[in-house]
């Protein structure tokens, strides 16, 4: 079938006054003939449609693959030029249609296959119907979550970059045509799974689960463990300040990954699920209460130099801080104290409620 013809007449209105055309309009026809510049489109009552120039250029990558008899959707850029043809725009008509398409994909739910093309440090790029998307780090499944200790962006981009050419299955999240946003999500094609998966567990829980990642918030855990099926496991957060009673500032010292732990469920909410190590062990600060009160000289071991101040264990799981306000300086702070020894401490403030408690340095 050839696709050169020889155009049509000049298409001159023939049911105008029975169904007027409008600039802007989308309307269907059926590819009649083509030059090397312009396709001529039959608009049936509505006469010939004519796409050249600009128009043509555009989507010359799209007309290409057309042949005469195709059927195409277009947008009237001029209700009737000069030869009494229709100016039509496959450009505009394509995108607006594939905006319309993306709606009703959203609204059912669809799950969608999209090829990763880019990143940048927010998330991940791609396109659906030549139209550019965006899924952000949050909309990622959990188990693609970049699981980087010290939140270094520069360490999540290069995980990120580890997808560019993989194959996702997403869902979309929003969609702003006006905007030309249109935002996807990987973990929203599984809440269906996980809202049923959760009807199981309820606040309260003592679950075992398996340590999966590892970030600098805190540590991701898969239950049940061990699973029989593995994709009706729950992946769910311990957030770093439920890791221990101490003070956490890195949870790699606490948990590793591969590691079968018992935890507490604390919260369920919008199909996340947070739980709690320290929630299933004594909590050391309430002897804290019984054993100290403020102005006490107590004895405590330095462990740790921050920008802060020096960290002080005063009992096993306890840490207090000796702030940096009470030195001269951090220089001043570590030529009057040494990493392991034990010195003298008065309690300036004491709040078990909090698990705080702050030190000054006894002189000598």
């Amino acid at each position: 079938m050839t696709k050169e013809n020889n155009p049509p007449a000049g298409g001159k209105k023939t049911a105008e006054a029975i169904n007027p055309l409008q600039v802007g309009a989308t309307i269907e026809g059926k590819v009649v003939a083509r030059d090397r510049s312009s396709l001529f489109i039959d608009l049936g009552i509505h006469g010939t449609g004519i796409i050249y120039g600009r128009e043509f250029y555009s989507v010359k990558d799209v007309i290409k693959n057309l042949d005469i008899g195709d059927k195409v959707f277009a947008k009237i850029v001029e209700v009737e030029n000069d030869e009494g043809y229709r100016e039509l725009s496959l450009r505009d008509a394509t995108k607006e249609i594939s905006w319309q398409r993306l709606k009703e994909l959203k609204d059912s739910g669809q799950i969608l296959s999209v090829r990763i093309t880019g990143v940048n440090k927010g998330g991940l790029l791609t396109a659906i119907d030549n139209i550019q998307a965006f899924l952000p780090v949050s909309q990622l499944a959990p188990e693609h979550y970049p699981r980087v200790i010290d939140a270094d962006k520069q360490k999540i981009l290069k995980e990120l970059q580890k997808f560019i050419g993989k194959t996702l299955e997403v869902k979309i999240l929003d969609l702003l045509a006006q905007e030309n946003k249109l935002i996807l999500s990987e973990k929203a094609k599984s809440e269906e799974k996980t809202k049923e998966t959760l009807k199981n567990y309820s606040k309260g829980d003592t679950i075992d689960g398996e340590i999966t990642g590892i970030a600098d918030f805190g540590a991701f855990i898969k239950f049940p463990f061990p699973a029989e099926n593995k994709n009706d496991q729950i992946e769910g957060l311990i957030h770093i300040s439920e890791l221990d009673w101490q003070l956490v500032e890195n949870p790699a010292e606490v948990v590793k990954v591969g590691e079968t732990v018992k935890a507490k469920i604390i919260d369920i909410n919008n199909n996340q699920v947070f739980l709690s190590l320290k929630a299933l062990r004594a909590n050391p600060w309430e002897e804290i209460e019984k054993q100290y009160k403020k102005s006490d000289v107590i004895k405590g071991k330095v462990t740790k130099f921050s920008a802060f101040g020096a960290f002080v264990e005063i009992m096993p799981k306890i840490r207090s801080l000796c702030h940096i306000s009470e030195f001269e300086s951090k220089e001043k702070m570590e030529e009057q104290l040494k990493l392991g020894e034990t010195y003298d401490f008065q309690v300036l403030l004491i709040e078990p409620k909090e698990h705080r408690m702050s030190l000054k340095l006894v002189a000598k």
